[in-house]
Formats: C-alpha cells, sequence, structure tokens
C-alpha cells in the first residue's frame, strides 16, 4: 500500500470529509498513469470501445455536413480520422496496454496517441508530420466520450465519494448526485470562483488549488479534506484517520453549541440591529436561511437555474423557482439578482467562439442586454413571482448609468405587458444594483439617484480593483478583501448610501468571515448576505460586540497600510473575542495561511 500524502491547497467550503476517491478527469489536460485491479480490464477495455465507436458515429456526421457544406476535400479530413480510429496498428496497443499493464482506459488513449505523433513528427516529410495535430484531436474527441460516461457513472455510486478533478466548472458541480458527493478537491481554482460558491451551498467540504493532487490519487484510494485548512490527505494512517474523526466531532459540537442562537436578533451589546441575510443559488435553500435565523434572501444568484440543465430554463421554471423561494421565506424580503452569466458560468463552454478574456468580455448585465428577449423573459418571472411577496430586484455588474437605465427601461416594458395581460405583480419592487467594479465604487453618488439600494458584492470587487484573477490559484495569496484600497471603496459606498439614504449591503464572501464582522460594522454597514451556514456565527459575533468597539477597530485599520498588516490586526482582534472561530477547528472559518481573507 502506498504511503500516506498531504496536499495544500486553497479553502473553499468548510467541514472534514473522509471518504473515497472518485476520478473525474478532464479531457483537455495529461491524464496520469494510473492502474486498475484486475478485475477491471475488462471494463475499461469496454469502456475504450464504447468511446471509439461513439466518436466514429460523431465523426460519421461531421463527415456528411461538412461534404454539404464544404465540399468533399473538407470531408475527406474526417474520413481520414475515420480510418485511423479503425486501425488496428492504433487501436491494438491500447487494448494490450490496459491488459498488459493494468492502467485506465484514458492513459492507454493517450500514450498511444503520442507515440503515433512521435513517429509522424520525426518523419520529417511535412505531409506527415501535420498529421500530428489530427491524432491530437481524435485523442481529444475519443478521451471526451471516456470522461463523459466516466461522469455519468456519478449516478451509480455505491460508495461515500470525494471527487478529485484537474478542475470543475459550476455545470459540474451542479450535477453532483445529491448524498453521494461528500466533497471535492480539484488541482485548480481559487477561493471565490462560481464552483467554490456552489460547493458551499451544497454543504459539501472542498478545497481548490492542490497542485498536483491527480498525479497521485487513484479511485477509491481513502482521502480526507478538510474544507477549513484547504488540506488534502490521500491513504491517511490510523493516527491522522483518528486526528479527523475527532475533528468532525468538534465541528459537530461548534455547530449544536451555535442553534440557539437561531431564533436570537442578530443585535449588538448596546442594542443596534444588524441584519443577517442569506446568499442562494436555488429556490429550495430558501428554507435552509430561515432554519439558520437569517431575515430573507439578501443574494439569489438566479443564473444556477442554467447550471443543472442545457437550455435556457423556462419562464415557468423560473417563476416556480421565485415563488418557491418568496413562499419559503414567509413575508421575509427575497433579493434576486438577474443572470449573472457569463465569465466562467454557462456561456463560454457554449459559444462558437469563446471570448479571449471572458471576465472582462460579455458577462452578466451586458449578457443580458445584448439578449434582450431572454431578460425580458427573465424578468417576467420575477415580477410574476412579486405577487406572492416582497421581492427586490438586483442587477449586476453595472459599470455605467446607461447600463442601468437600459436594464430598468426592460423591466418597466415587462410591467406594461403584465398589466395589459392582467397579470398579477407588485408595482413597486424595489430595483437596486450590485457594486462590484471600481467604476460602480467611484461613480456611487451618481448611481444612488437611480436605485433603491446597493449591495457591495466583494468577490468581483477584489478581482477587479487588484487585477487578481479570482479563479487563478497562481495569484490566490494577492486576491484579498483586506487589501487598504478595497477597504475605502466599501467605505466610500457607504458613506453615499448614508447620505443620499439608499440601503447598502455587502453580500460578497467576505461578508460571511467572522475576523471581518466587526470591520463591517465599525465602517457603517448595518446588512450582511452570507451563505446560509454562516449565519449562526456571524449571529453570535455580533452578540458579542458593541458599536463603539467596531468603530474604534474599523479607525485602526483604516491607518493600516497593507493587506498583510490589516490581516494580521483583524486575526488577532477576533482571537481575542471569538477565538473559537479564527483557530482552524471553527467549520466555517474558510482559510489558509495563504490566502486568510481571499473573499
Amino acid at each position: 500500500m502506498s504511503l500516506m500524502q498531504e496536499f495544500h491547497g486553497i479553502p473553499v467550503s468548510a467541514g472534514v470529509v473522509i471518504g473515497r476517491v472518485f476520478r473525474l478527469d478532464d479531457a483537455h489536460v495529461w491524464v496520469p498513469r494510473r492502474t486498475i485491479p484486475e478485475d477491471r480490464v475488462t471494463h475499461e477495455l469496454e469502456r475504450l470501445r464504447g468511446a471509439i465507436e461513439a466518436s466514429l458515429t460523431e465523426l460519421d456526421g461531421l463527415r456528411g455536413q461538412a461534404e454539404k457544406d464544404l465540399g468533399k476535400e473538407a470531408a475527406a479530413i474526417f474520413a481520414f480520422h475515420q480510418g485511423m480510429l479503425r486501425d488496428k496498428t492504433l487501436i491494438g496497443p491500447m487494448n494490450k496496454r490496459i491488459e498488459d499493464e493494468h492502467v485506465t482506459a484514458e492513459y492507454a488513449l493517450q500514450e498511444q496517441c503520442n507515440v503515433v505523433a512521435s513517429m509522424f513528427a520525426g518523419m520529417g516529410d511535412t505531409a506527415f508530420s501535420t498529421k500530428v495535430d489530427d491524432v491530437w484531436d481524435l485523442n481529444q474527441r475519443v478521451m471526451g466520450h471516456l470522461v463523459g460516461e466516466q461522469r455519468s457513472s456519478l449516478d451509480d455510486l455505491d460508495y461515500e465519494a470525494v471527487v478529485v478533478a484537474p478542475d470543475l466548472t459550476p455545470s459540474q458541480a451542479a450535477s453532483f448526485p445529491p448524498g453521494r458527493v461528500l466533497g471535492f478537491a480539484t488541482d485548480k481554482g481559487g477561493p471565490t470562483s462560481h464552483t467554490a460558491i456552489f460547493a458551499r451551498a451544497l454543504g459539501i467540504p472542498a478545497a481548490v488549488g492542490t497542485g498536483n493532487l491527480c498525479e497521485f490519487a487513484e479511485e477509491c484510494d481513502e482521502i480526507i479534506v478538510d474544507g477549513e485548512r484547504g488540506a488534502v490527505i490521500l491513504r491517511p494512517d490510523a493516527e491522522t484517520l483518528e486526528h479527523y474523526r475527532e475533528k468532525k466531532r468538534h465541528i459537530e459540537a461548534v455547530r449544536e453549541a451555535l442553534a440557539e442562537t437561531q431564533t436570537l436578533e442578530a443585535r449588538t451589546l448596546d442594542g443596534e440591529r444588524v441584519q443577517l441575510m442569506g446568499n442562494v443559488e436555488l429556490g429550495m435553500e430558501a428554507e435552509q436561511v430561515v432554519d439558520q435565523g437569517g431575515e430573507g434572501i439578501g443574494l439569489f444568484r438566479t443564473e444556477f437555474l442554467w447550471l443543472t440543465r442545457n437550455a435556457e430554463p423556462t419562464e415557468d421554471e423560473q417563476f416556480a423557482e421565485f415563488k418557491a423561494a418568496v413562499e419559503a421565506c414567509k413575508g421575509r424580503p427575497v433579493t434576486l439578482r438577474t443572470y449573472d452569466l457569463g465569465a466562467d458560468k454557462y456561456t463560454q463552454s457554449r459559444s462558437h467562439v469563446p471570448e479571449r478574456n471572458p471576465f472582462l468580455g460579455l458577462r452578466s448585465i451586458r449578457y443580458c442586454l445584448a439578449n434582450p428577449v431572454m431578460f425580458k423573459r427573465h424578468l417576467r418571472a420575477i415580477m410574476r413571482a412579486s405577487a406572492f411577496g416582497p421581492i427586490r430586484i438586483m442587477f449586476p455588474l453595472v459599470t455605467a448609468t446607461e447600463e442601468l437605465r437600459r436594464a430598468k427601461m426592460h423591466l418597466k416594458d415587462v410591467m406594461e405587458d403584465l398589466a395589459e395581460e392582467g397579470v398579477a405583480y407588485d408595482p413597486n419592487v424595489k430595483v437596486g444594483m450590485m457594486v462590484e467594479v471600481p467604476a460602480a465604487a467611484v461613480m456611487a453618488s451618481s448611481f444612488a439617484r437611480e436605485v433603491d439600494f446597493f449591495s457591495i458584492g466583494t468577490n468581483d470587487l477584489v478581482q477587479y480593483t487588484l487585477a487578481v484573477d479570482r479563479t487563478n490559484e497562481k495569484v490566490s495569496g494577492m486576491y484579498s478583501a483586506a487589501h487598504p484600497a478595497i477597504l475605502k471603496l466599501i467605505k466610500d459606498v457607504v458613506r453615499v448610501g448614508r447620505h443620499r439614504k439608499v440601503d447598502v449591503s455587502v453580500c460578497g464572501e467576505a461578508a460571511g468571515d467572522p475576523i471581518f464582522t466587526m470591520l463591517l460594522i465599525g465602517v457603517g454597514l448595518r446588512t450582511l448576505s452570507v451563505s446560509p451556514r454562516r449565519i449562526p456565527y456571524l449571529k453570535k459575533v455580533i452578540r458579542s460586540v458593541d458599536i463603539p468597539a467596531c468603530e474604534r477597530l474599523a479607525r485602526t485599520v483604516g491607518s493600516l497600510d497593507s493587506e498583510a498588516s490589516v490581516t494580521a490586526f483583524l486575526r488577532d482582534q477576533a482571537m481575542k473575542r471569538f477565538p473559537e472561530f479564527v483557530d482552524g477547528r471553527a467549520v466555517d472559518m474558510e482559510r489558509s495561511e495563504s490566502a486568510k481573507s481571499a473573499d
């Protein structure tokens, strides 16, 4: 048996899980060598055969379409690919490698394609060297079918699995069968990627950015994911297993101790009320918000409705989801953020020509304004749901007043259409916007004339202010809401909101971190929207501090000039007041030493 190995990544969803590895490879990355038990050899041979047959069928369709659209010469390319996939000199060695070396179908495919590509590359004649691209194109096609078959087998899991993958998209995380996947760990990724957010919504421990975990993890290996430290332990020894079993027991004890706060108000020691709301991705999560003591939904990420399906959700499907959330909240407000599609969510994987830099491209409100039919369908569903309880509409990633006015114009058109049709809705629904780019923060005074409320999204505000890709594990240490520039922008927006009498809240991941709670209260914020499971922790913090102490803390932070000094000071103050939330044991302290305040 191989020795225990420990990997250190970025913690993104708290808790501890002990299970067995389920490998989820990516068709576009290099597959490491992994051996399989002898009794799985036949299964791997069948998987390879099935993937090749599926590829041949796919190529047949492409060949016919190419001949119709582009002529016989173009179609001949696909005919050549089909010929290669039927060539025994290519396929035979793959089968033999699986039989003799007991490796996975993915590895056998990759290695033989490498052999053939190297042979073509070494022939000198350009007629042969150009075939290298054809070989790797075939590799990706067959690999895609192998990976797809592997993903579908998640539904047939018969053990408590921890998914290990090079990376995961939000769509893949959304497709995890409930109750069968206990957690996940990836080689890549950042602390506030939408996959990480979805992990928290699912309530499963996760770590990302582990570096080379996939190189060593083999199917069914025992594995521990520590979602508080970002640690992943492969093949743990007996002592380590017992340590983490004890840690799980401690986490449950902390949760039970906090259960009493769920029915209490979030008031400071001197009586100041702080509103705690919940961030959700799906309507069914609204009950979690209420159960955890939340006062409504401060951020409903509506775009996640796209991630569990292959097409746009219909108006009625959206309406049903929003109505369910409104009814579950029983009179508490529900803030629906309109589709924040683009970047790492949905559009790029389905685009014929993906954008080169999608985080600076056609995303969020820009994407909606560019697709007005879809956008109005979305707004209709929201407004129909407003007849069943208090709803607020929030537009994401607004950078210019023109965008906001166009979005409000579409909303007005939808209201007029519903009125003509005799469909009930709330004509006085409140309209707000996300403040998540520097332009919005700097122009907050102008935007305040157009909206009823602001919600500061620290995830993107950090990304765009510091020019740090929040999904890139290589720069995760630079991604921090504790940067003085971020804190100054937050204070400026709060000041504008107070002056213009516009409500201001924070709904980014920083709002859910207990070491930030006193600071946010100290700069004047009185509404925080966080993952439902974090609400009891923040309520406990709020009920143990007073406003003057928070304001003194905020003034001290304002005099500091680096992220490191701010983080150290906040952590020190938190350790003095509620050490159980910052010593690495509490369930929702999702930080590591390299990325303490990365959200």
